[in-house]
């Protein structure tokens, strides 16, 4: 299961909220890797490029609609994506959890098992149909739902791990290799939403940071190659 953030579908000037050229790079990579490794891969996309829930709420807008807004954003990046990697020759599904069957499929888990075992990507879209939990959390759930062996999380920024501290803010803060979901909690790390980290600690789904973005990145994390942090 790969998790990226819908940030890391945005301009680097922030002045398109989806960039042709990074989903075009990001597809490529994606296809390369289901074309040269043993796996099936599924994706889910946040939306943070168009909308975050908790932006909206902190301007007023009621939390529940601010995140059903913020769902409805991944859907946009979700086709973006599906477009890019089919006219690569990849045959992708996107299913959403929020029903809109003109556009997508339905979340039924049974299907998207089913896709994946005939080689579609499978993109997992608008989180879990519920305000209040984060994408981080949604690709966490889909990814024990469908038995997936890992949770890949695509960072981006140049971040390409776990850190002791924000190296964006602390220039001592040092990259761990691996480290515990306990050690996450009690040092709040803040690599991924809290209630996501518990989850998959309760459910042994180990979760490996890399920056996505990151040139070959992508296809060294599928392959299983050592890159970025591994949590377990």
């Amino acid at each position: 299961m790969l998790k990226m953030s819908g940030e890391a579908l945005a301009s680097p000037s922030a002045a398109e909220a989806i960039d042709g050229a990074v989903v075009e790079r990001l597809a490529g990579d994606i296809v390369s890797a289901c074309q040269e490794l043993p796996l099936e891969l599924a994706i889910v996309v946040g939306g943070g490029n168009i909308w975050r829930g908790t932006t909206g709420a902190a301007e007023g807008i009621d939390r529940a609609t601010s995140d059903t807004m913020g769902m409805l954003g991944t859907v946009i990046n979700a086709l973006a994506l599906q477009s890019a990697i089919e006219r690569l020759g990849q045959p992708t599904r996107v299913l959403s959890a929020i029903h809109m069957q003109e556009v997508a499929e339905p979340y039924i888990r049974r299907r998207a098992v089913r896709h994946l075992e005939k080689g579609r990507v499978v993109i997992f879209a608008a989180g879990m149909g519920n305000p209040y939990f984060t994408t981080d959390t949604s690709a966490a759930l889909r990814a024990a739902e469908i038995g997936a062996a890992m949770l890949l999380k695509g960072t981006h920024s140049g971040v390409d791990g776990v850190y002791s501290a924000d190296p964006k803010v602390d220039a001592t803060a040092e990259r761990l290799d691996t480290v515990s979901f306990m050690e996450v909690v009690r040092r709040d790390l803040r690599v991924m939403d809290l209630t996501a980290v518990t989850f998959c600690k309760d459910n042994g789904l180990p979760v490996l940071v890399f920056d996505l973005l990151a040139e070959g990145a992508l296809r060294r994390a599928l392959a299983g190659e050592e890159i970025g942090t591994l949590i377990r």
